[in-house]
């Protein structure tokens, strides 16, 4: 059974790009795999917890001395990161905000990339760090407001949305990872509109190819 896992991290519900484009991935890709399963992740209707100290000491601890106050601080990332490991493949919509992640996204991903869990860390080796994640396509909707923050545009180089997801994710196994973008969010004129045809032909052709779960082939 092929299963998708899909998160949404946009602050929008009603006009967001973003769950636009994943809504529009998610029905056509449902037509390919009628079969399959989609599980959805909604970071700000339910956001993830934020890492704190009590977090810490359990994610370091011995999993065997593990307390079940430890447990009970581990359980939010060890429910995200056992859904990821169920999924075929990964779509996550992600507007950048303010050049970088959502809050409620980065707040996942510090749930998700876990010492002992999803990356190994050996301080005698040569390479310290050892992904744990089995390899699974990623396709990351994204929208800026501002088009010239995408790949090759004049502000590209203050997008730090892409470098972050694309380093985050390759650290935890995760490297096979492809963006369709939108831009020009916030002129709302014939800009915005070709970007957003051009991604919505992008997901439609994902969805024709099988995707997300053919993106690795």
């Amino acid at each position: 059974m092929n299963n998708l896992l899909v998160i949404h991290s946009s602050g929008r519900v009603t006009r967001s790009i973003t769950r636009r484009l994943t809504t529009r991935l998610v029905a056509a890709w449902k037509t390919h795999h009628p079969d399959g399963q989609v599980v959805e992740r909604d970071l700000t209707q339910s956001p993830p917890p934020v890492v704190n100290e009590p977090w810490i000491a359990a994610a370091f601890a011995d999993p065997k001395r593990r307390t079940p106050a430890m447990l009970d601080a581990l359980a939010s990332s060890d429910a995200l990161i056992a859904e990821i490991e169920r999924a075929d493949a990964i779509v996550i919509g992600a507007p950048v905000y303010n050049f970088g992640l959502p809050a409620q996204l980065k707040a996942y991903i510090d749930q998700i990339v876990r010492v002992g869990r999803t990356f190994g860390f050996n301080a005698e080796a040569a390479q310290p760090y050892t992904p744990l994640l089995q390899s699974k396509p990623v396709v990351v909707l994204t929208s800026a407001g501002d088009g010239s923050l995408l790949p090759g545009g004049a502000l590209a180089h203050l997008n730090f949305l892409e470098p972050h997801l694309t380093t985050v994710f390759g650290f935890i196994g995760l490297t096979d990872v492809t963006f369709v973008r939108v831009g020009h969010e916030e002129y709302q004129d014939e800009r915005l509109a070709h970007s957003l045809a051009a991604a919505e032909t992008a997901v439609e052709e994902l969805a024709a190819r099988g995707a997300p779960a053919a993106v690795a082939a």
